[in-house]
């Protein structure tokens, strides 16, 4: 995920550093406590690794059990939507299901695919690949089910805008299936908790921690401490500049963030899997091996502390905390679509978790393995014997200077374009939030906007780093919530996919069910 990465710049000094530190005073307790219980460790077969993963994987298992595996029965068939198959442009919604799509990737593919590719094949070995893998897998089934119901239970508003997500299809759903006061209480309170958890990690990390990382990068490939960047001032017009660019965006609603998202996606995916098909190819005969190592690996934990539970811990923890599967957030972008069946967009999700974690990940990890480099053999052997966490960046970084030896500005261009598509996304994850718990107005919808933009300048020039570890466990702590919410709605998802299957065989079929859903909207 583009948000799970360590802050590398140190506090402005002076002035500045006072604030800091008068902030970090105040959320270091905060943020120390939650973490503590979000990120909780258990031990299994003497490897400890959060619970909070073994939630997210448990609930993508059991969902793909459920629903008869349905990312590998459905796969197909959300290729033909995402190409604007079974969908109609009289369809309720704001945008195609391709810029869904766009928008909810852009809130997960970025640093952490980068980064924290290089950390797992470091410390899990190659066969944590094989293990991240399987847990993109799993999590398709995840994201179908939340994305699916995040259209089944979205708001449609008269000026043809919608609202949809967990604080939605918490609130209305459990009414639905929870027996009378009980359910409408569950349901509000757990929407409640799960905007209020939204909108701190929007405010607090998908922006700031993204502009800070932005503003190092540029500083680094210009020359570091002696650069044009260095100076005072540099960090807080470069803050400026990317607040400029996101608020252009944003102002513009989900219908301009689609739109860009649709052009940005594409382009630094292609960017980046570009690069690594070129180190790929320059060492082609040996894909055969790194492959082998990698399936090897991943069953006898060779070389890795933890053996091949260590491998598998690693590998499952890393995909998990970079596709976002069964967090709630994708939901809302994707509840935005245009379509009379929720089904459809919930398929469309499922290639969210494989482009992801699946093909992106994959790749980054496939590089590092092949290039075999000194660093990462050097990283794996510290990390054994002293514990110390590698630099991801780093890790990942050389395996591509082995073959693109101007790697570092290609970099740098990723960062800014993962960093600039992940705070426009979570920009509109914060103010559906925003809007859930004070009131969906123009004014309220720009006092927001505001407050994010000037986050983003904030970011830039300080380090939050307690601030930003407490939004990043409260981004977490929204899964236990949304994830028994799903559990309680799995038999609503069934009953949509059921009826949208029954519209791809009978044209009769699809008239009623857009019928039903037309009365189920009224």
């Amino acid at each position: 995920m583009a948000l799970r990465q360590t802050l590398a710049q140190g506090a402005e000094s002076g002035f500045l550093g006072r604030i800091e530190e008068r902030i970090n005073a105040v959320f270091d307790p905060i943020a120390t406590g939650l973490g503590d219980f979000v990120f909780g460790e258990v031990t299994v077969f003497g490897t400890t690794f959060p619970w909070i993963v073994a939630w997210l994987v448990l609930a993508g298992a059991a969902f793909t059990l459920y629903f008869g595996f349905v990312q590998v029965r459905g796969f197909r068939l959300a290729l033909r939507i995402l190409r604007g198959r079974h969908s109609s442009p009289d369809d309720p919604g704001e945008i195609t299901h391709f810029q869904a799509l766009t928008s909810a990737v852009s809130g997960t593919v970025g640093l952490g695919n980068i980064a924290g590719v290089g950390v797992a094949v470091t410390i899990g070995g190659a066969g944590a690949t094989f293990w991240m893998v399987l847990c993109g897998l799993l999590g398709m089934c995840s994201k179908f089910v939340e994305c699916t119901l995040g259209v089944r239970y979205r708001d449609e508003h008269p000026d043809g805008t919608v609202s949809g997500g967990p604080m939605q299809y918490l609130s209305k759903g459990l009414a639905e299936r929870l027996p009378g006061a009980a359910g409408r209480y569950a349901g509000k309170i757990m929407a409640a908790l799960a905007a209020v958890m939204i909108l701190l990690f929007g405010i607090g990390g998908g922006n700031m921690f993204q502009a800070n990382q932005t503003v190092i990068q540029l500083r680094d490939v210009t020359g570091g401490e002696d650069g044009p960047l260095a100076g005072d001032g540099s960090a807080l017009l470069a803050g400026l500049v990317l607040a400029a660019v996101v608020g252009f965006v944003i102002i513009g609603g989900i219908r301009s963030i689609g739109r860009v998202t649709s052009r940005l996606v594409p382009a630094m995916g292609l960017l980046y899997v570009g690069a690594c098909a070129l180190v790929i190819l320059f060492n082609l005969t040996s894909v055969p091996d790194a492959v082998g190592t990698i399936v090897s690996g991943a069953f006898t934990g060779e070389g890795v502390v933890g053996g091949t539970i260590g491998a598998l811990i690693v590998g499952f923890t890393r995909a998990a905390f970079s596709n976002e599967a069964g967090l709630g957030s994708a939901p809302i972008a994707h509840s935005a679509v245009k379509t009379r069946y929720p089904a459809t967009e919930g398929l469309v999700a499922l290639l969210e978790p494989f482009i992801d974690t699946v093909v992106v990940c994959t790749m980054t990890a496939l590089t590092i393995v092949i290039a075999d480099t000194a660093f990462w053999r050097d990283a794996q052997a510290e990390y054994a014997a002293e514990g110390v966490t590698p630099d991801g960046v780093t890790v990942t970084s050389e395996a591509f200077e082995t073959v693109l030896p101007w790697f570092p500005v290609l970099l740098t261009v990723a960062v800014v374009l993962f960093a600039v598509s992940t705070m426009i996304t979570w920009a509109y994850y914060g103010q559906k939030a925003w809007t859930h718990l004070f009131g969906r107005s123009r004014v309220s919808e720009r006092v927001y906007q505001g407050v994010f933009c000037s986050f983003i300048v904030i970011g830039a020039v300080l380090t939050f780093g307690s601030v930003l570890a407490f939004t990043d466990a409260v981004l977490f702590l929204l899964a236990l919530v949304n994830i028994i919410g799903l559990y309680l709605l799995a038999p609503v998802v069934k009953r949509e996919l059921a009826r949208f299957t029954r519209s791809l065989k009978a044209p009769d079929a699809r008239q009623e069910g857009a019928e039903a859903a037309s009365t189920e909207r009224g």
